[in-house]
């Protein structure tokens, strides 16, 4: 099978790209094909969580080991197979590299292609500029929280999810979320 991600950052506006690959590749394999899409320099840590339909975290796959706690389960990029944890059209993925800013892109695995496969993978849609890998450190700027999130903010009638979902629906799709 082949696995379809579209990837978009919340620190680009305009930044789109869309990587195909294999369902039995590594998150290795697809972790240095988003880094190459984006003219990336490899780091010694970044990290992939498979998430919910609301973006939050479920399971952890990383560069390299970290902690070695035996009381958690540790995924590694270079041995885990994408179809280990990803099944289904839809599902969710934020991909962190850089870890320290806790900066990184959501993915969203958009379509699945049965009875095919690659190679290698390829990213077939390129728009808009990347964040920048590495900010520089004027740039860098601990911000007040000036935002109220009270619990009326969340329990308002006006309060709707998919306003701010980052991903659009295509017309005729089926919205399961």
């Amino acid at each position: 099978m082949i696995y379809k991600f579209t990837i978009i950052s919340e620190e680009a506006e305009g930044f789109v790209r869309e990587i195909q690959i294999d369902s039995e590749s590594t998150f290795l394999v697809l972790h240095k094909s988003i880094f190459a899409s984006v003219n990336y320099s490899e780091v010694p840590n970044a990290a992939f969580y498979i998430c919910d339909q609301y973006w939050d975290k479920e399971d952890e796959v990383l560069l390299q080991e970290i902690d070695n706690n035996p009381e958690f389960d540790t995924w590694l990029m270079e041995d885990t197979t994408l179809d280990h944890f990803l099944e289904e059209e839809h599902q969710r993925l934020i991909h962190l590299f850089d870890l320290e800013n806790e900066r990184g892109f959501h993915i969203e695995l958009t379509e699945i292609i049965p009875g095919e496969s690659l190679e290698e993978a390829k990213c077939t849609r390129s728009k808009g500029e990347a964040p920048q890998q590495f900010p520089d450190e004027d740039e860098i700027v601990v911000q007040e929280n000036t935002v109220d999130l009270d619990a009326d903010f969340y329990g308002s009638i006006d309060f709707d999810l998919e306003d701010i979902a980052p991903f659009e629906e295509k017309e005729g799709e089926n919205e399961d979320i």
